[in-house]
């Protein structure tokens, strides 16, 4: 059985990651198309996406693939979940991380340099670590008050990640990430304790508090995580989901149901859980930018800077000579074909025998602009 959560786990890491990617996508795309379109109803007061918004990026068909991702992924993690302690099973879903970080290279474009190398790499032996530590047994939650209080503190935080995403405006996007993972963990909690799963009792499945806590953090936490992707990069976004559906879980799991670590080695584990954690708080860190849907920003600062880069020289020149301000800054017409007497160096100034009146009664107008 513990075989089997570490191949679930690692499934539901991929799955994830490929659904944050694709879904980052159809966000970027749904914003460029509103552009084109010249929508205004896409943003509220305070600079969020406005629901009209979220409602077009799920039916981006990118964002459509990325959902069925997010099935294959949540059937991984409640498989790794019921086989594993929490502490691994989600720490091992949170390699997701590095997924969407590899493969947003490829589908976004974003440039990884050499300090997000190094926290990917820290995430990924700190859960070699932590896999080499962890217990094979779990067990505990079976009281029908934990159930209820997972219930409760579940709608409390549906009710402050909505607030947040949308009253926070564009700061909204790593708060969002971050309520999102906890959501996420919810769910992995909710799926270790649930009742009526072995044997299959439907009625008491159905009964159970933390099957209503699975449905309502699942809704909301899908829900504020595309928000959040709308309004941030995805590795800043992704990082401290990670961190939320993985710190949260875990210690929920090691206070209230008994989740250890093989003996002797509690203090692996430790390391490799604080490892995994800086990893990702790291990632999190330097990617914690507004989301560049249309690729106009400057690239990210290399080396341990963060932010991005000054626009240089190149970019002011780029903008001057872009289609918009060209077409702004042109000359009219008139300016391009002047008058014989201009073209041979002679002043424009009407000579005493000339008693003709001037075309189009405005040659007065243009001469002064012609000056000027």
């Amino acid at each position: 059985m513990f075989v089997i959560g570490v191949i679930a786990a690692s499934l539901a890491a991929v799955a994830y990651g490929m659904s944050t990617v694709l879904r980052a996508l159809g966000a970027r795309r749904t914003a460029q198309e509103a552009r084109e379109q010249g929508r205004s109803d896409q943003l509220t007061s305070t600079g969020g996406p406005s629901v009209q918004s979220t409602v077009s990026t799920f039916l981006d068909p990118s964002f459509v693939l990325g959902t069925m991702m997010v099935v294959v992924g949540f059937a991984g993690g409640a498989i790794a979940a019921r086989f594993l302690p929490l502490f691994l099973s989600q720490t091992i879903v949170s390699a997701n991380l590095v997924v969407t970080a590899l493969l947003g290279t490829v589908l976004l474009g974003i440039v990884l340099h050499t300090r997000d190398w190094i926290a990917i790499g820290i995430v990924i032996v700190s859960l070699c670590l932590l896999g080499a530590a962890s217990s094979h047994s779990t067990g505990g939650g079976e009281e029908i008050s934990f159930h209820w209080g997972l219930f409760l503190a579940t709608v409390a935080l549906c009710g402050v990640a909505l607030w947040a995403v949308y009253r926070l405006g564009t700061r909204g996007a790593i708060v969002g990430g971050a309520a999102a993972g906890l959501l996420f963990g919810v769910i992995a909690i909710a799926v270790r304790v649930l009742n009526g799963v072995h044997p299959l009792d439907v009625g008491a499945l159905l009964l159970d508090p933390a099957a209503w806590t699975i449905a309502v953090a699942g809704a909301v936490g899908f829900y504020v995580q595309t928000v959040a992707l709308q309004l941030g990069a995805v590795n800043g976004v992704t990082a401290v989901l990670v961190v939320g559906e993985t710190a949260g879980p875990s210690l929920v799991g090691v206070v209230f149901l008994g989740d250890t670590a093989k003996s002797g080695f509690a203090w692996l584990a430790v390391v490799g859980f604080i490892g995994a954690f800086i990893g990702a708080v790291l990632v999190a860190w330097y990617g914690s930018v507004d989301a560049d849907h249309f690729a106009e920003e400057p690239p990210m600062k290399g080396g341990w800077r963060r932010g991005r880069e000054e626009a240089g020289e190149g970019s002011r020149l780029a903008e001057l000579f872009s289609d918009a301000s060209f077409r702004s800054t042109a000359p009219k017409e008139a300016d391009r074909n002047p008058p014989p007497t201009q073209a041979t160096g002679e002043s424009d100034a009407p000579s005493p025998d000339d008693t003709s009146p001037p075309a189009g009664g405005n040659s007065g107008r243009v001469d002064s602009r012609r000056r000027s």
